[in-house]
C-alpha cells in the first residue's frame, strides 16, 4: 500500500476518526507481546527494527551491523519474515535461484552479502541458520514478533520524518506506542538529518538509551556517473520522496519523479513505458537498488540503479554494542561467511 500523507502531517480529522482502530490494534500487539514465551536461539540474534510501518532504513543497517560481524570474525546469517514473496520457509536464499516473487527484495539484498533466511517462523528460521553454521543472526525486521527473543534490539528512524503523527495503525504510521517500543530496544538509530527531532523524543521517554547516528551514502562512482544528468527517478519504497532529495543532493536534474507503493510488483510493460519515456524527455531512468530486484531482468540493464551504504558518525558506538554479545568467530576465518 502507498503511505497515507496524513500519517507524516500534524494530526487532523482522517487521524481522530481512525483513532478508535488505532487503540484496538495497539492492544492486540500488547496482548500478542504479554502472552508470548520466545523461543531463545543458540546464538545471539540481533534484532533490527522500526517502530513505523514501511522503510525506515532497516536493511541497510542489518547489512552494515553483519559487516561489522564479519570483521570480528564472526559468521552472521540473516533472517528475514521475506516480505512480498510466497516461500514460508525456512529457505535459504539463493539469488540465482529465487526471484522477489519468491522471497521478497529485502531477501534478495541481504542474501547478495551473505548468508540470508527467509522465514515467517523466526524461531524455525534461526533454528536452521545455527545449523548451517551461523554464529550470530540478524534479524532485518521482527521487532514486534515476540516468536524469538532478541540478545540486542536496534530501533531504526528515519530522522526527517521520525515517528509520523504519532498515532498508531491505520491512525498513523506506529506499530506500538513509542513508549512501549523504547522500553524494549538497546539503542535507536537515527538514518539522516535529525528533523523530526528523534532523539529529542527519546531522551525524553527513554533517558540514557544510546543513540547511534548514520546516513545513507550513494557508492561514488555512481553518484560521480548521476552528477548533473538528467534522470527519471522512479521508487517503489516507503518514502519514495527520500530516493529523489538524494539524486537532488548528487547533482543530478530530476525530469520526473515516479513513485510507487512500497514492494510494488513491476510489471514488464510498466517499466518498459518508463523507459521510452525517458527516453522521450532525454532523461537516464534510475532506481534504488531495493527495487532494483523487483524488475524484470531483461529490462534491468536498461536503467541505472543507485546503491547506497550506512555511514556512522561514530562506529565505535556500534561496536560498543556488540561487544556487549557473547560473539564467538568462526574458527580459521572461512569463506563469505561461511562456517569453516
Amino acid at each position: 500500500m502507498r503511505t497515507p500523507g496524513f500519517w507524516y502531517g500534524p494530526p487532523g480529522l482522517a487521524a481522530a476518526l481512525l483513532a478508535p482502530l488505532g487503540a484496538l490494534y495497539g492492544a492486540a500487539g500488547r496482548r500478542r507481546m504479554a502472552a508470548a514465551a520466545p523461543h531463545r536461539a543458540a546464538v545471539p540474534v540481533i534484532c533490527i527494527g522500526n517502530l513505523v510501518a514501511g522503510g525506515a532504513g532497516k536493511t541497510p543497517v542489518g547489512l552494515a551491523v553483519a559487516a561489522a560481524l564479519a570483521r570480528r570474525g564472526v559468521t552472521a546469517h540473516a533472517l528475514t519474515r521475506g516480505h512480498g514473496g510466497r516461500e514460508p520457509g525456512p529457505l535459504r536464499v539463493d539469488p540465482a535461484r529465487h526471484g522477489a516473487a519468491d522471497v521478497g527484495d529485502e531477501a534478495l539484498l541481504l542474501a547478495a552479502a551473505g548468508p540470508c533466511w527467509v522465514a515467517r517462523d523466526r524461531a524455525a528460521g534461526a533454528d536452521a541458520a545455527v545449523a548451517a553454521g551461523a554464529r550470530a543472526i540478524v534479524m532485518d525486521d521482527g521487532f514486534q514478533n515476540p516468536g524469538l527473543a532478541k540478545d540486542l534490539s536496534l530501533l531504526v528512524a528515519d530522522g526527517a520524518v521520525g515517528f509520523g503523527n504519532g498515532r498508531l495503525i491505520p491512525a498513523g504510521p506506529l506499530r506500538e506506542r513509542v513508549a512501549d517500543g523504547l522500553r524494549r530496544a538497546d539503542a535507536l538509530v537515527v538514518l539522516g538529518e535529525d528533523r523530526a527531532g528523534v532523539a529529542a523524543q527519546v531522551a525524553a521517554q527513554r533517558p540514557g538509551l544510546p543513540v547511534l547516528r548514520a546516513r545513507l551514502e550513494p557508492a561514488a562512482a555512481d553518484a560521480a556517473d548521476l552528477r548533473g544528468r538528467r534522470l527519471l527517478a522512479f521508487a517503489g519504497i516507503g518514502r519514495p520522496e527520500k530516493f529523489f532529495a538524494t539524486l537532488e543532493s548528487l547533482g543530478a536534474e530530476l525530469v520526473q519523479r515516479v513513485p510507487f507503493a512500497d514492494h510494488h510488483p513491476f510489471r514488464p510493460a510498466e517499466i518498459a513505458a518508463l523507459i521510452d519515456r525517458a527516453a522521450t524527455l532525454g532523461a537516464l531512468p534510475v532506481t534504488t537498488a531495493k527495487d532494483a530486484v523487483r524488475l524484470p531482468p531483461g529490462l534491468r540493464a536498461r536503467l541505472r540503479v543507485l546503491p547506497v551504504a550506512v555511514a556512522w558518525d561514530d562506529p565505535g558506538a556500534l561496536d560498543a554494542l556488540l561487544d556487549r554479545l557473547p560473539l564467538t568467530a568462526r574458527p580459521n576465518g572461512g569463506p563469505h561467511g561461511e562456517a569453516a
